[in-house]
């Protein structure tokens, strides 16, 4: 081995130890996140907001230290096609992002979180908004703040969009809502004149809880959900976190009178989790570990929940499982007519319970109420008051109380500030891999058919999941798809599944 390479392999890994300590610090904040939304007690919220506050701090200082800067410039010449090259390109590209927040705002921002998301519990819990807006009120000019100092071309939102979208901007989002738009509206507009005909009311019922645990637990286990490396446990809103490919959990919560949050919410987050465990072991403690972006993230949650969960192939195999399980609520009740129970169109209040026609609707009104939250021109306590009014406009209803409206979501609380519209961009990427994923395996609808999700799993582990974040989220498209983001696909799925559904 020559000096050169040695010097090289010696500044690898050095820098491979300290982008591992600053994961591990990042997977102990992590936990203790999951906790505070599992198990913690209501109590313990000041001191976890506090130690929170400093694992942050310590993480982003370890990570912006001028050392991982000289060991990133030592390392600049490497090939990015390899595995080592992409992750000092990753490594790079965290780390000018991080340099750019003062670890004081770090650490402000974590402690204004911990201490916003158990007071939005509270607040959804009594529907009372005035319980949730000083926090909101102390999270935004964090927000605001980060943006600044990120940086930007053309608009703030753009800055903290990167973040869970690299790339992504505010602009190119909005042609994307619009091309959603021009195909969703007149189709909610046709479905809407045929009239409500109450195909969803078998849904509700008596449906014991422990009985809907075990039926979602043995669906996501035929999946390929390693309950060696996961666990499930309950929460107000649903979310899968991980700790690295080895711990990966998820959450849901049960409504006894109504069947589909927790099947359809278990299915979604398995789907998230099934993309953490496929990461390359290898790089596992490196900023390569992990989905490479929200919306990649949530094209697997949403491929899995809806492509997979709510087919007529699915529901051929596992109805006959679930009549049995519940034997008395769907007694008389056919497979064809669940089938079309689960796939009900009706504007809905509730985005996680929103049929997949009118979700989009949901994600684009949070879009744009996010938007003007953060160039200011929509003041917190006007907030409730916008997102009726935008409830109306899209969807025709207004919501029945807060709780139902603008305190349905936890993401706020959490400063997750562009992160819902990665749901939409997941929506229609899961279409768009699925159909390759079919065009390569053609024995995947059929396997689906017989409870069989090997071969799906398989290419998904094969083409997207063992990457982590080594391709940025539009290089793994391109690499999967031959082409950018299209909404195509997912209209065109629309249009046939609810064509037929719905007789259009």
């Amino acid at each position: 081995m020559d000096r050169m390479t040695e010097t090289k392999r010696d500044t690898l890994e050095g820098l491979r130890k300290r982008l591992a300590t600053v994961a591990d610090l990042g997977s102990a904040n992590a936990l203790l996140a999951w906790d505070q939304q599992v198990y913690m007690p209501k109590g313990g919220v000041e001191g976890r907001a506090e130690g929170m506050a400093t694992l942050s701090r310590l993480a982003h200082e370890h990570f912006v230290d001028p050392e991982t800067g000289r060991l990133l410039d030592a390392a600049r010449d490497l090939d990015p096609e390899t595995e080592d090259g992409a992750l000092v390109r990753r490594a790079r590209r965290d780390y000018e992002r991080s340099t750019r927040l003062p670890s004081r705002l770090v650490e402000e921002m974590t402690r204004a979180e911990s201490l916003a998301e158990p007071a939005w519990v509270e607040a959804r819990a009594s529907s009372d908004f005035s319980l949730f807006a000083p926090h909101l009120e102390k999270i935004l000019p964090l927000q605001r703040e980060a943006a600044e100092a990120l940086g930007y071309e053309d608009h703030p939102y753009d800055a903290l969009l990167d973040g869970y979208e690299p790339g992504a901007k505010k602009a190119r989002l909005e042609a994307m809502f619009e091309e959603l738009k021009k195909g969703i509206v007149p189709m909610i507009r046709r479905i809407s004149e045929r009239g409500d005909d109450g195909r969803a009311a078998v849904l509700r019922g008596d449906f014991d809880e422990a009985a809907q645990e075990k039926f979602g637990e043995e669906v996501v286990t035929a999946f390929g959900y390693d309950w060696d490396r996961g666990r499930q446990d309950r929460t107000v809103h649903p979310f899968c976190i991980n700790f690295g490919p080895n711990d990966v959990r998820i959450t849901t919560r049960f409504d006894p009178e109504w069947l589909s949050p927790a099947l359809f919410g278990t299915m979604h987050e398995t789907g998230h989790a099934l993309y953490e465990q496929g990461v390359d072991p290898r790089y596992a403690r490196t900023p390569l570990s992990g989905g490479t972006s929200m919306g990649v993230h949530e094209s697997q949650s949403r491929m899995w929940e809806n492509l997979v969960g709510r087919s007529r192939g699915f529901w051929s195999h596992y109805y006959p499982k679930l009549q049995g399980t519940f034997p008395e609520p769907l007694r008389d009740v056919e497979p064809e007519q669940f089938y079309r129970a689960i796939n009900a169109v009706s504007p809905s209040e509730i985005r996680v319970e929103a049929d997949e026609v009118t979700y989009n609707l949901h994600i684009l009104l949070r879009f744009e109420l996010e938007v003007a939250l953060i160039e200011g021109s929509l003041a917190v306590a006007d907030l409730p008051e916008a997102w009726n009014a935008k409830m109306e406009e899209y969807l025709g209803i207004t919501p029945g109380s807060y709780a139902t409206g603008v305190l349905q979501d936890v993401h706020w609380s959490s400063g997750l500030f562009g992160y819902f519209p990665t749901y939409t961009i997941g929506n229609v990427l899961s279409v768009q891999f699925f159909e390759e994923a079919v065009k390569a395996r053609p024995e995947i609808p059929e396997g689906i058919q017989r409870g069989e999700f090997s071969a799906l799993l398989s290419w998904l582990r094969e083409n997207i999941h063992r990457h982590g974040s080594r391709y940025l989220p539009d290089e793994i498209v391109e690499r999967v798809t031959g082409r950018p983001l299209d909404t195509a696909p997912y209209l065109r799925y629309l249009e046939t599944k609810f064509g037929e559904l719905y007789e259009l």
